[in-house]
């Protein structure tokens, strides 16, 4: 894990396709957010910078966001370890956007995903 210029810690996250991010998005925040599996210790309130990368995509999205959940060692329901980031709005909404368009049949899915 680095820290980038502003002291947020720094996370990379690739999702490799349309279920990876299913599960992992937070479609319950308003502004989006994202979950990813880490054992670095995090707690409510941290501030953190990822570079998400989408199925399909080389793009890389950079958004600073909020530690808003955490799921700890051997969770319940064999969830993995991580914490859930709620996308802050600097990126104007764009990786919010470009996930709900992706995700837009799956959003009520009953499949499991890795925080509710």
């Amino acid at each position: 894990m680095s820290m980038n210029s502003n002291g947020r810690k720094m996370l990379n996250l690739q999702l490799k396709d349309q279920e990876s991010l299913y599960k992992s998005y937070l479609s319950f925040l308003e502004e989006g957010g994202i979950f990813v599996e880490t054992r670095e210790e995090y707690q409510l309130g941290d501030e953190v910078f990822l570079l998400v990368t989408l199925p399909d995509s080389e793009e890389r999205y950079p958004v600073a966001g909020t530690v808003v959940w955490i799921t700890p060692a051997r969770a319940a329901g064999n969830r993995p370890q991580g914490i859930g980031v709620r996308f802050g709005d600097r990126d104007e909404g764009k990786l919010h956007n470009r996930v709900e368009k992706i995700l837009a049949e799956m959003i009520e899915s009953q499949i499991p995903t890795y925080t509710m």
